[in-house]
């Protein structure tokens, strides 16, 4: 009997109505002879009320006690939904992160998963019941609750899925697959029906909100074939696969972009060995994640360091770069966070020349500047003014025809 592991996010189960829903859905899939594990998060909104309770008691709550409260979310869900399958005649059992063996390390909120024992999902598998388990949870050695951070859940039903040797996971959400581009930005942008672990990973990585990146790496790591699916819309969403020699590849598999970028230039180092590290040690130092980095060599002997940060971090990056402006022996120090980058990912790119010349020539016909290039081998990074951002996305789709269907 094929072994499936489904796992529904808080939009999907956000109202007792969408519960009933996906008891539905679950109900389908047990006529059609499957083995079903269930993962579910909070209802939509319920992980922000509790952090918002935790934060009117204490201004940066104890992290074990956080745990212990934000899993109740979890819980809710998976009693409301196991009531819901009883209901329609569905035996169900629902399991915390504990009772469902998740073992985790001991970092509280954002454990990650050490061991699953599966012996009780199996046992109740065999007796025809449907499994429910609370995803973005576990316990550690002590038995203490942890939670796995963002995008947990994604992480618990993958891990379930390859610690039961599911034939698959399904992620259900509010989107009815993985796209060539965002189509609230592009409206001609077309479902994959495959991807790559690869491209998926760069798509996540590079602004896609689909699908988590831990949970992507942890499928990849164990061959777990994914599926994201709508949970309101009928259809075979798209699989998340290792490269097979039969897919029909395209050059260009999506266009990824992130609106929350900024950059920070150190102008007039001196050009000699070390000075990276001297502008990027205070850097991590204060926490802060670095992203693209462009050096530029003058014929003076100094230098122009420039990189990208998180939005968020831009003014923490700017106050640390001018603390140690003197001892850089910097001219200046420059930034602007009115910046975008903008992706695009595919496999294809690995035996194909000219599709940076070919991105950079479709950008500039429209009169759009690069101000940042970052490439790998299946993606090609640019760093533009926001207010290009649109224009690029919509650009760049056409002139890879992104929105044609592959053809044998």
């Amino acid at each position: 009997m094929p072994l499936f592991v489904q796992k529904y996010g808080g939009t999907s189960v956000g109202t007792v109505d969408k519960i009933q829903h996906v008891a539905t859905k679950i109900l389908q899939a047990k006529r059609r002879n499957e083995d079903i594990v269930v993962v579910v998060s909070a209802m939509s909104g319920e992980t922000d009320r509790l952090l918002t309770l935790a934060r009117q008691i204490q201004t940066h709550p104890n992290p074990r006690e956080l745990d212990v409260l934000l899993s109740t979310g979890e819980q809710v869900t998976i009693a409301l939904l196991c009531m819901a399958l009883e209901e329609k005649g569905c035996p169900a059992s629902s399991y915390t992160g504990g009772q469902a063996r998740i073992l985790t390390d001991a970092a509280h909120t954002k454990a990650r998963i050490v061991d699953i024992d599966t012996t009780r999902i199996r046992r109740d598998l065999e007796q025809g019941k449907v499994v429910v388990v609370a995803g973005f949870q576990g316990v550690n050695e002590e038995g203490d609750i942890t939670t796995l951070g963002r995008g947990g859940s994604d992480t618990t039903a993958v891990a379930l899925a390859a610690a039961l040797k599911a034939d698959e996971c399904q992620i259900y959400t509010d989107v009815d697959g993985v796209y060539t581009t965002d189509p609230r930005v592009e409206p001609k942008a077309r479902r994959l029906n495959r991807i790559t672990f690869e491209e998926m990973l760069e798509m996540a990585s590079l602004g896609s909100k689909v699908l988590q990146i831990r949970a992507v790496e942890f499928a990849g790591k164990y061959n777990v074939p994914l599926r994201v699916l709508s949970t309101f819309d009928e259809g075979k969403g798209t699989l998340i696969t290792y490269e097979d020699e039969t897919m029909e590849q395209a050059l260009i598999s999506g266009i990824a972009f992130n609106r929350d970028e900024a950059k920070l230039t150190v102008e007039g180092v001196p050009d000699r060995p070390g000075i990276a590290a001297k502008i990027l040690g205070p850097i991590a130092d204060a926490n802060i994640e670095v992203d693209m980095i462009v050096q530029n060599v003058a014929e003076d002997a100094t230098t122009d360091f420039t990189f990208t940060v998180h939005r968020n971090d831009y003014a923490k990056a700017l106050d640390v770069l001018n603390q140690v402006k003197s001892e850089l022996s910097a001219r200046k120090v420059t930034g602007d966070d009115k910046i975008v980058k903008v992706s695009l990912v595919g496999v294809g790119m690995r035996s194909h020349a000219g599709i940076a010349s070919k991105m950079f020539r479709s950008l500039a016909d429209e009169g759009i500047n690069i101000r940042m290039i970052s490439t790998s081998e299946i993606k090609i990074s640019v760093v533009l003014d926001e207010k290009y951002l649109e224009l690029a996305v919509r650009t760049l789709h056409e002139a890879f025809e992104l929105d044609q269907p592959l053809t044998a």
